[in-house]
């Protein structure tokens, strides 16, 4: 019997499948929800790594992310990228052609790898247990010039996934460490001996003999395709109902109606040959969007939506790479908006307490004014009191002044102006310090707008730098990284007679505009509100009022009154001053003019840039 057809159905009924998928809520899951990475595919993977990349040199290893790891490999004169990611969701391993922002610093574990692995070469990867777990095997030079194995662990197991680096049976590191109170059944952590994940009750590939799935048959009752997901090891529910279908023409065929004697013998006949049908590719949507990538042809699934591929890692890159790239910038905008917000909400605080402790710091006066009455009247004061009525001369009337019992009449006075003078001294530095809770506040303002139009990766790291610049959050990656940041960027427009407009889109870029600006340039910002620094570029000349009408349209557009008409302050730079001590970008001015300008996003896609 011919497997890839005959076990299929007629052609009537590989027909009605294909109606079906589109058709039944059964398998309307297709459409809702991803396939993850089984074991079906994992196995496939291997094998296609092991056919590129085995016997290859390890170049170099980049470790972009926290869940991703890129090995840069070269084998028979060609250079390779292995790409392997523990992201939920997004988990996979596959040859990769597409480049990733590479931190400054590299984590501990990429560092390790580094040591372990780079100069060294890659045995191959193997399959374990024929499920979501995969080893990689490295051979490198110890210390002393002897060959040791490395060992790689890859596990896909959604919101477990990890990557281990292994030497002696012992954990060198992993992705994500797991700890005690995380799992009492397997800890993740370096230094413990690495132990396999637990087995299911499932047979593997190579343990699935007909004599092994007849025993597996007997008894059991329901679906074909739910009595594949749940006794085969690797198969997914996309794949068991794939599999269902090319052995019973329907994946909801109920096992009761299947010949079991018959129906084991075709089963292990069609798992040992799935290696012989490897044949990548993609499903698609209507529109065309890639939708999952597949191992082999499902006969299951429409065939015009099935767009074969060069490899199984291509079809996966096509269909994660955007993907992930989306979901790693969300993450990443998320988690510095939450710490902006938790920076924001501690400096209200700290104005709170100041505004309080200014205003308790007025009543100073009250206290020069008593030591000066007691000053003016002292014979009136007796030794010995403890409260004294003086004439204030102030308001005309008597002021009850507290004295202190032991202290003399003179000694009292000194008492109430020391207590002034240092009253006046904190009043001072509140204020001061008041003004400077306020500025932070309206810097963390101002990144959540820069964060709100950010949109790309480099723009979020920029915003966090500005800030970490201003002291209000970290900086990541220490003092190195900070010296090989890259160069900041400003939006650059041209007007129609042919000024250059540069838009700073952070705090870092708004303060390399203010350092390159010339004095006679013309500087621009929305109005008391959040919004990029926009500068016209004098050269020398006068600025036309066609650039300086399209530079405040820009101003405001790049802020926070997007869309609407608001007003925009105009002054030369030179007028333009830092504020002592405040977050880059952070600036007061002077000699302003003022114009009413609006931009609406479909106008600004017509503005030149430069």
């Amino acid at each position: 019997m011919d497997l890839i057809r005959g076990m299929a159905g007629r052609e009537d009924a590989k027909t009605n499948g294909r109606r079906a998928w589109m058709q039944t809520s059964a398998d309307i899951v297709y459409k809702e929800k991803a396939m993850a990475l089984d074991g079906l595919t994992l196995g496939f993977l291997a094998r296609e790594i092991n056919e590129q990349l085995a016997g290859g040199r390890v170049d170099r290893i980049v470790q972009p992310d926290d869940d991703l790891l890129i090995i840069h490999l070269r084998n028979r004169g060609k250079s390779h990228r292995l790409l392997l990611c523990a992201t939920p969701g997004y988990t996979r391993i596959h040859l990769s052609e597409k480049s990733y922002e590479n931190p400054e610093q590299a984590p501990m574990f990429c560092m390790l790898a580094r040591k372990y692995l780079q100069g060294g070469r890659f045995l191959g990867a193997e399959q374990l247990f024929s499920d979501r777990l995969l080893l990689l095997r490295f051979s490198n030079l110890d210390e002393l010039g002897e060959p040791r194995d490395i060992l790689m662990y890859f596990e896909a197991m959604g919101k477990h996934s990890n990557l281990s680096l292994v030497l002696h049976d012992t954990i060198l590191d992993s992705l994500r460490h797991v700890t005690l109170e995380m799992s009492r059944v397997r800890q993740m952590l370096p230094g413990l001996p690495y132990v396999m994940p637990p087995r299911q009750d499932k047979l593997g590939l190579d343990e699935a003999t007909e004599d092994a799935l007849g025993r597996r048959l007997t008894g059991a009752e329901g679906p074909l395709h739910r009595f594949l997901f749940h006794n085969i090891a690797g198969l997914g529910a996309h794949s068991a109902r794939e599999l269902a279908h090319r052995l019973a023409g329907d994946a909801e065929a109920p096992l009761g109606s299947l010949d079991r004697a018959a129906l084991a013998r075709d089963l292990a006949a069609l798992l040992a040959q799935l290696p012989d049908l490897a044949a990548p590719g993609l499903l698609v949507e209507m529109d065309g969007t890639p939708r999952e990538a597949l191992p082999f042809d499902y006969l299951s699934l429409p065939p015009e939506r099935q767009r074969p591929q060069a490899s199984l890692s291509l079809a996966i890159e096509t269909l994660y790479f955007e993907r992930d790239l989306c979901n790693r910038f969300n993450q990443r905008s998320a988690g510095l908006r939450r710490a902006i917000v938790q920076a924001r909400e501690r400096a209200l605080r700290k104005l709170a307490l100041l505004e309080e402790e200014v205003l308790t710091c007025e009543q100073a006066e009250e206290l020069r004014i008593k030591g000066e009455l007691i000053t003016a009247s002292m014979h009136l004061v007796p030794k010995g009191a403890r409260e004294v009525s003086l004439p204030d001369y102030y308001t005309g009337g008597q002021t009850l002044i507290a004295l202190e019992e032991a202290l003399s009449p003179a000694q009292n006075a000194q008492r109430y102006f020391k207590r002034y003078r240092k009253a006046h001294t904190a009043r001072k530095l509140a204020g001061e310090q008041r003004q400077k809770a306020l500025e932070d506040v309206r810097a963390l303002e101002e990144a959540l707008y820069y964060l709100e139009d950010a949109a790309t990766a480099e723009e979020i790291s920029q915003i966090r730098a500005g800030l970490a610049d201003g002291g209000l959050l970290r900086h990541q990656g220490g003092r190195k990284a900070r010296r090989r940041e890259a160069p900041v960027r400003p939006l650059r427009f041209t007007s129609s007679e042919g000024c250059l407009i540069q838009v700073g889109r952070n705090s870092r870029q708004n303060e390399q505009l203010l350092k390159t600006a010339q004095g006679d340039d013309l500087w621009l910002h929305a109005k008391d509100i959040p919004g990029s620094h926009v500068l016209i570029s004098a050269r020398g000349r006068d600025i036309p009022q066609g650039t300086l009408v399209l530079a405040a349209r820009l101003a405001a557009f790049y802020s926070q009154a997007r869309g609407q008409q608001v007003q925009v302050d105009y002054t030369r730079r030179r007028l333009v001053k830092r504020i002592p001590g405040g977050a880059p970008g952070q600036v007061y001015y002077t000699g302003e003019k003022s114009l009413l300008a609006s931009m609406t996003p479909e106008e600004a896609g017509t503005v030149r840039k430069a």
